[in-house]
């Protein structure tokens, strides 16, 4: 459909970050799963900024179920949290600037705690929940700052369009994570490992969570989008 996705494993996509972070090259991230690719489809503004990331990265079983279909393979998917949470544990031991921006101010804050305790040698150089309508003060934040990775967790599309506006202020890694703080903090809880292994993460959110329930109809579109591309 037109997305070129990162045809890597998990491990080597991101050895290849770090390999960035530490070469100061400024670098744009999108973890894409079929939802954000048929809005991509149906959005040209969207599409466009996303076609301007360095790598987009297979987060989610169905889009490595597409490219199988499709005859262009992937090596496994790469999810978004799993990309994060390498991250951050790498970040710990290389002492990392990091700044986050997103989520719920409770999450937030939660966030910022957490990784004091668990990861004392990461500098978390700034921590702004998503609720703001001026970009001005947290994009001079950022600027002042000067991150080697920004985490920007405010959901598609306010996260690639916030980065994709503002990615030139340092030369670190940006990079979208959607709910990936909530899971962190456990305000949200990730599939147990059962439904992961059979790739079934999608229908435990939806079981734990019915209001998905308009977002998860985006699958059989997608699918029946792949098949008409099959033909």
């Amino acid at each position: 459909m037109g997305i070129p996705f990162a045809n890597a494993t998990q491990q080597q996509f991101v050895r290849q970050l770090q390999k960035r972070i530490v070469a100061q090259q400024n670098t744009f991230v999108v973890t894409a799963n079929p939802e954000i690719v048929m809005y991509a489809a149906q959005n040209q503004k969207y599409r466009d900024i996303v076609l301007t990331a360095d790598y987009i990265s297979a987060d989610g079983i169905g889009i490595v179920q597409a490219a199988k279909t499709l005859h262009t393979p992937l090596p496994e998917r790469v999810t978004g949290y799993e990309t994060f949470a390498s991250l951050m544990s790498w970040s710990e031991s290389q002492s990392r600037k990091i700044y986050f921006l997103g989520a719920k101010p409770a999450v937030i804050a939660a966030l910022t705690k957490k990784v004091a305790t668990q990861y004392p040698h990461i500098q978390v150089v700034g921590a702004q929940d998503g609720y703001f309508n001026d970009d001005t003060k947290v994009a001079k934040t950022i600027q002042e700052s000067q991150p080697d990775i920004v985490f920007v967790a405010t959901g598609f599309p306010r996260q690639e369009q916030f980065i994709a506006q503002h990615r030139q202020l340092t030369n670190g890694l940006w990079m979208g994570v959607g709910g990936s703080f909530d899971v962190f903090v456990g305000a949200v809880k990730r599939a147990p490992e059962f439904w992961q292994k059979h790739h079934l993460e999608w229908f435990y959110r939806l079981l734990t969570d019915p209001k998905r329930l308009k977002r998860q109809l985006v699958i059989p579109k997608f699918m029946w989008a792949i098949h008409k591309l099959k033909k």
